[in-house]
């Protein structure tokens, strides 16, 4: 007859420890963090901004609109127009208002940045910054 020790060395050799559980949480907590990430909207094109000694860093959860130098307003890689930025922050702001950063091109007229900066506000946006070169 095997002695209590033989028998409980035995049994602590034959015993699994089962992974499944432990893969089960790692793919529960990996789905929250990509559900649970905020992702930043880019404009789809490339601006070149004028720089200013003021410059601040904003938040990330933002809603970007870029004025090109030929004059157009880009949303989500999409041509919106001057006619179209106002229907389109409506509709983003129904869901949730976040604040606006209108990336306009160093060239872009003054008079196409207040005509979208009215746009803007006839649509309700109440925060809206204009993006410069961050030195």
């Amino acid at each position: 007859m095997r002695s209590s020790i033989e028998q409980k060395f035995e049994e602590a050799k034959s015993q699994d420890i089962d992974l499944a559980p432990l893969l089960d949480v790692v793919f529960i907590l990996l789905i929250f963090f990509i559900v649970t990430t905020a992702f930043v909207r880019e404009t789809g094109v490339d601006v070149e901004k004028p720089t200013a000694v003021s410059s601040q860093k904003l938040q990330k959860s933002v809603y970007l609109l870029a004025i090109t130098a030929t004059g157009e307003v880009f949303y989500g890689g999409t041509n919106i127009g001057v006619e179209g930025t106002r229907a389109t922050l409506m509709q983003l702001y129904r869901s949730n208002a976040r604040p606006l950063v209108i990336q306009a091109d160093k060239t872009v007229p003054t008079e196409l940045l207040v005509k979208v900066i009215d746009q803007a506000k006839l649509a309700g946006v109440e925060n809206i910054n204009i993006a410069t070169a961050y030195d």
